[in-house]
């Protein structure tokens, strides 16, 4: 293990644009699970609290250090150890990137199905926060596609939560307890991913809408059809008009201001063709204004422009991106009440994301506010947007986590006694409270 008593700049800032450089005691480069299990056995001993990070593309402040902690990077934890093709497993140390395991499994028959938009971010980063992605609406958020991990407790215990087996009801799932967990209650250090078959086809269709709110029952309408759609995502005309500045390039000619973009992929080509004109018809009986089936060129140039809404929106301005979910019923109202919220408050704001499994990415900028003018308006507008996203039953993260930027709206969602639930499973498992101390609750 490598230490350094200066902490390098980068690591005492996140994407949550902290105003002034965080505050370390020193960094710890970890090479294998012992070096991180005698790092934390000894801080443990000392009452040290410790921050835990991979390639810091996190986005709500988590690995932002405020209090001396010791940071303990896992990114030199990046050896892809093994497939193997007999359980569909690939095993990674937690420093892996999402770009490395692509490429790794780019001349094989297999793929792993997560797909956030950082492919720097790192495996473990990603298990930390349970992240999603556009192909979450097919094949599930990371704990989905996770079969086991190595986890290392704050005592320096090592644990193995999952296996490769396909079905378990054998005592607590601590595998889902410790997924999602954003590092609070354990430092995973090698994991087992689920691999599957490519398939052999792959389509896509863009939908054009006249008005936002005819996307609702469209989207509600494929979701509950017999067809299974690999990426369902929304594209709201600021936000499209956004990446294209910054692209150079436009969306394929399709009538609309808003659209939906929809991935089918499938071993039988006929079959896609018979989903996508059931898509047709179901758009064209909900409000859509038209559609247009993409060749190969106009795919790639489509989700070029989704790919790059949040490069166009960071481009414009200094932003803020929320990543909330509701019921996917209500995936537009949460759109048009936070561009209203927006409007009224005289900021400019985009919206872009998952309509396929109501997360949606809520931006607002700064354009030409100051700096103490804008820490004022995103108070009051996060205000405004929680409490929205609470009275149409949703939650304050899909897959970004809490983080310490969220935490404090995290009781407008849950109980007391939920929240009770949650201080007690950090107390027993982390007593000294050494483990990213301050971050998803108190």
């Amino acid at each position: 293990m490598i230490i350094e008593q200066l902490v390098p700049e980068r690591y005492l800032f996140t994407h949550a644009d902290e105003p002034e450089a965080g505050e370390a005691g020193l960094i710890a480069y970890a090479e294998s699970t012992e070096d991180v299990s005698e790092f934390l056995r000894e801080a443990n001993e000392k009452r040290q609290k410790v921050v835990t990070i991979g390639s810091n593309t996190g986005l709500t402040g988590a690995t932002y250090p405020t209090q001396g902690e010791h940071m303990l990077s896992l990114e030199k934890m990046n050896r892809i150890i093994g497939l193997d093709e007999e359980t569909l497993t690939l095993t990674v140390e937690a420093g892996v990137t999402l770009a490395q395991v692509r490429e790794f499994l780019t001349d094989t028959p297999y793929f792993y199905a997560p797909d956030p938009g950082n492919k720097n971010a790192t495996i473990g980063g990603t298990a930390a926060t349970n992240a999603g992605g556009m192909r979450a609406i097919k094949y599930g958020v990371t704990k989905d596609n996770i079969r086991g991990f190595d986890v290392v407790l704050a005592n320096g215990e090592v644990i193995h939560c999952g296996s490769v087996n396909r079905k378990a009801s054998s005592g607590y799932d601590l595998k889902s307890l410790f997924l999602g967990s954003e590092g609070t209650l354990g430092v995973i250090t090698q994991l087992d991913l689920k691999v599957i078959p490519k398939p052999l086809f792959e389509k896509s269709l863009l939908i054009g809408f006249n008005k936002l709110a005819d996307l609702a029952p469209t989207i509600y309408a494929i979701v509950t059809s017999p067809v299974e759609p690999v990426a369902l995502e929304l594209l709201e005309g600021k936000g499209v008009e956004y990446s294209q500045a910054h692209l150079g390039q436009s969306l394929p000619a399709v009538e609309g201001n808003d659209f939906l973009l929809l991935t089918l992929n499938a071993n039988d080509e006929e079959s896609i063709e018979e989903s996508l004109r059931e898509l047709e018809r179901i758009a064209k009986e909900n409000g859509a204004v038209d559609t247009l089936l993409l060749d190969e060129e106009m795919a790639k140039q489509s989700w070029a422009i989704r790919d790059n809404v949040l490069n166009g929106i960071y481009a414009a301005s200094t932003t803020k991106m929320y990543d909330p979910v509701v019921p996917v019923n209500k995936v537009t109202q949460l759109i048009g009440e936070s561009k209203k919220n927006a409007d009224e408050m005289n900021i400019d704001s985009a919206f872009f994301g998952h309509a396929g499994d109501g997360n949606i990415h809520v931006c607002i900028l700064q354009m030409d506010y100051s700096d103490d003018e804008w820490v004022e308006l995103k108070a009051q507008y996060e205000e405004k947007m929680y409490q929205l996203i609470a009275d149409l039953n949703g939650l304050p993260s899909a897959e970004h986590g809490i983080g310490y930027e969220k935490k404090v709206h995290l009781p407008k969602f849950f109980s007391d006694a939920y929240m009770q639930t949650l201080k007690s499973i950090k107390n027993t498992i982390d007593p000294n409270g050494i483990l990213n101390a301050g971050r998803v609750i108190d």
